[in-house]
């Protein structure tokens, strides 16, 4: 392409026209027209909100034969600087109509994705809070939990963690929710969000109601019909820390910082401080492996995302961020497609499905495919059937009662060929899986690849897990796969709190690893494995080794065999001559033990 037609390509897509904004492409316009008196430079297209606390942006754009090189990033830093004079934030844009390199203000901004040019939003939403404080979501997160489990008298963790979600959902939809509401306000407020104003997504998805049923059935021990006047001011009082709780939790995962982070996850560990022993058997995957698998199966944009046991909904709302900010950000038209028709999820557990809906509803999304069924099902099978899936990320339950391999065979039977699977599973599960069904999931699928995870990962739970990525379609062919252990993933065990990367050392761990497993080498630990062997990582056997002090103990445990002397009774009656019948002295530099000759009393061995 021409200058000419990269300049009108960028106008199509920036779409920047706005209120209270000077904004054009051209190459006549100069910067002393524009307001930045006595610069005569020409940019290629520039946007100027009239707030100068907003930020701005300036495009230079090249024929797609000209690379985007040192002298064309000189050329655009040096309009970053003239607009730096009116405004502290410029986004500068260089683009050839094939790719992009994005600079704030002078230093150049490496998280552009794909390197496709994207619309206006996404520029001016680069300098806004670039990360979420999961601290102080945890902090916030503990007074809720204690509030509604000796407050509120809610004793069910998955009670707990759905009346929080409803609240989050209610704020997403800005229900009415004010500091001194009494609890039937403040409850039908909620009731009434999920009801009413969920109206157009419950079209999509029929069981987006069974969330206001869960909802409605909690219970809890509060007297909040009291008439007693104090008893009432306090109730409002609980209810006025709760929905300012909450709402701070609303505006960090609705702001353009959020990158996936899973706060139903958060929740899980913050909530599961008071669990029950009923309610143990869910176990939420960690963030950062959920992130670490979509990268090692290279998910993209445009990739159909299966999890068909889903829980919370944490691979979902991860991949969706990844794939919502590989495409550009929230507000474009293939975000939307995303929600809609690219990511899919099952869940049994009626309490937990209600989770999952919460759950993408707090994070823009009420369209996800879920659906309640048992995954192990041929109605389960026919329903992913139609999905045409391209990629499955998935921790199904560990327990042989679950199900676990059931589900797993029914995921690769009913997904197309050649597609990749990845799941989460304990190191030697298929190792104990019956001969006869794992010749028959090897003889119509392929084993890729398995990498061990680190053995503290799942924090209290006591099980070593791997990642088994298969491709399904495909037979084993009695071919080996690869293997290789990520012993440690840098995060460290906080009180109350689970494991975090509190020394900030996953980035690189993780590249690590992404790199490893792509290339299928670069570590020590790398292996192939021949799966008429084996069917999991094979830790090292430890090299023998004999040392001169093990050769003599043998020795002498053989003569004394043959002399008949107890090893044990003589170790002991040596000890005791050596402490109390010997002559001891010491200087600066040594202790010196001299032995006793035997006397008439010492034993004659």
């Amino acid at each position: 392409m021409t200058e000419d037609e990269v300049r009108d390509k960028a106008r199509e897509i920036l779409s920047w026209d706005s209120i209270g904004v000077t904004a054009g492409v051209g190459q006549l316009t100069t910067f002393n027209q524009l307001g930045f008196k006595g610069k005569l430079d020409k940019p290629d297209g520039w946007y100027l909100p009239s707030n100068k606390a907003d930020t701005a942006i300036v495009l230079e754009t090249k024929a797609s034969k000209i690379s985007l090189g040192t002298s064309q990033v000189k050329e655009l830093l040096k309009n970053i600087r003239i607009m730096n004079a009116k405004y502290e934030h410029v986004v500068g844009i260089l683009y050839n109509g094939e790719s992009t390199r994005v600079f704030k203000n002078g230093e150049e901004y490496q998280g552009n994705g794909s390197g496709k040019l994207h619309n206006v939003a996404y520029y001016t939403a680069l300098f806004n809070v670039d990360h979420i404080d999961k601290q102080r979501i945890y902090e916030l997160t503990a007074r809720i939990n204690n509030c509604l489990h000796f407050e509120f008298g809610i004793k069910n963790l998955y009670h707990r963690m759905i009346f929080t979600a409803c609240a989050l959902v209610a704020k997403r939809y800005d229900a009415l929710m004010v500091s001194g509401m009494d609890y039937s306000e403040f409850h039908n407020a909620i009731l009434n969000c999920l009801n009413k104003e969920l109206l157009r997504d419950k079209h999509q998805n029929q069981k987006l109601s069974l969330l206001t049923d869960v909802f409605s059935e909690i219970r809890m021990n509060l007297n909040v019909n009291s008439e007693d006047e104090k008893e009432q001011e306090h109730v409002r009082d609980l209810i006025s820390g709760f929905i300012d709780w909450v709402t701070e939790i609303s505006d960090c995962l609705n702001s353009d910082a959020w990158r996936g982070e899973d706060v139903m996850g958060i929740f899980f560990n913050e909530f599961n401080r008071y669990k029950k022993k009923s309610e143990s058997g869910q176990v939420f995957t960690p963030e950062h492996i959920t992130d670490f698998m979509y990268r090692i199966l290279e998910v993209n944009q445009d990739d159909r995302i299966l999890d068909a046991t889903c829980g919370s909904g944490g691979f979902l709302v991860k991949a969706m961020a990844n794939m919502i900010d590989e495409a550009g950000g929230v507000n474009t038209k293939k975000a939307r497609e995303i929600k809609q028709h690219q990511l899919f999820g099952i869940e049994f557990d009626r309490e937990i499905y209600a989770l999952a809906c919460a759950n993408m509803l707090i994070h823009k999304d009420g369209k996800t495919n879920l659906e309640q069924l048992d995954a192990r099902s041929e109605e389960a099978g026919k329903w992913i059937r139609r999905q045409k899936i391209t990629k499955v990320l998935m921790n199904p339950p560990f327990e042989r009662k679950y199900g676990c391999m059931n589900i797993v065979e029914n995921v690769l039977d009913n997904v197309p060929p050649h597609t990749l699977c990845a799941f989460i599973m304990p190191d030697k599960k298929l190792e104990k899986t019956g001969k006869r069904r794992i010749t028959h999931i090897l003889e119509e699928h392929r084993l890729r690849k398995v990498i061990k995870l680190p053995e503290d990962l799942f924090f209290g739970v006591g099980i070593t897990t791997s990642i088994f990525i298969f491709e399904a379609g495909v037979p084993q062919n009695e071919k080996d796969f690869f293997t290789c252990y990520m012993k440690d993933d840098g995060l460290a065990t906080v009180k109350n709190k689970g494991r975090h990367d509190i020394y900030g050392k996953w980035p690189a761990i993780e590249a690590h690893w992404v790199d490893v497993v792509e290339k299928q080498s670069g570590d020590d630990t790398c292996q192939w494995v021949n799966p008429a062997e084996h069917l999991s990582y094979q830790m090292p056997q430890k090299p023998f080794k004999i040392f001169e002090e093990d050769f003599r103990k043998t020795a002498m445990d053989y003569l004394m065999f043959q002399h008949g002397i107890d090893a044990k009774t003589f170790g002991e009656k040596l000890l005791e001559t050596t402490l109390y019948s010997s002559h001891v002295s010491a200087d600066d530099e040594f202790v010196t033990v001299t032995m006793q000759k035997g006397g008439e009393d010492d034993d004659e061995n």
